[in-house]
């Protein structure tokens, strides 16, 4: 059972209610992270900003997506692999092999394999890289903007991941677990 309630749209009221319309507009549906996050505005918000930016950013998409999918596996956050295996399949189409490689923080194009490691060396190391991690990256041909969105997308998965976590969302995607809950 959710540990932090999920607003029912229809109830919501003043700017949880405006987002949730735009939400609704944009969707079709207001997911349950996003009406569990509705009890914050601010949050809900600055999630909805930081998330739109970076989705427009010069990582792309796709590449977005497979970051969220290899975090989300470090994180062990079972709505945020659930929700973006769904979108990385459905929405921007991407191949079963990637989602799965993804989630093991590879990828068979080597720019986007350094930047699934790179992702992961941040959480590992929370935040705390060296000379050596960020020239890695840099030789794999990313630039310097294109290293700053990657802190951004792990901050952000990261984020959703651990407001997840504590809330226990309930899924609403077609469910898909953790490997380290598998294993288990």
């Amino acid at each position: 059972m959710a540990r932090l309630t999920a607003i029912n749209p229809e109830e919501a009221t003043g700017k949880t209610k405006e987002l949730f319309n735009a939400i609704q507009s944009k969707l079709g549906v207001v997911p349950n992270m996003m009406r569990a996050m509705g009890s914050s505005p601010a949050l809900l918000q600055g999630y909805l900003d930081l998330n739109n930016t970076l989705s427009r950013g010069l990582l792309g998409a796709k590449t977005g997506e497979l970051l969220a999918l290899s975090i989300a596996e470090k994180n062990a956050c079972d709505y945020c692999l659930s929700a973006h295996s769904y979108i990385s399949e459905k929405l921007v189409h991407i191949d079963t092999d990637s989602i799965i490689k993804a989630r093991h923080a590879n990828s068979a194009d080597a720019k986007t394999d350094a930047v699934l490691k790179f992702a992961n060396v941040l959480i590992t190391k929370n935040g705390l890289v060296n000379d050596s991690d960020v020239e890695t990256v840099r030789a794999a041909g990313l630039s310097e903007g294109e290293i700053g969105e990657i802190v951004g997308h792990v901050a952000l998965n990261i984020l959703t991941n651990y407001f997840n976590n504590t809330a226990d969302t309930e899924i609403d995607f077609p469910v898909a677990k953790a490997l380290q809950d598998i294993e288990a």
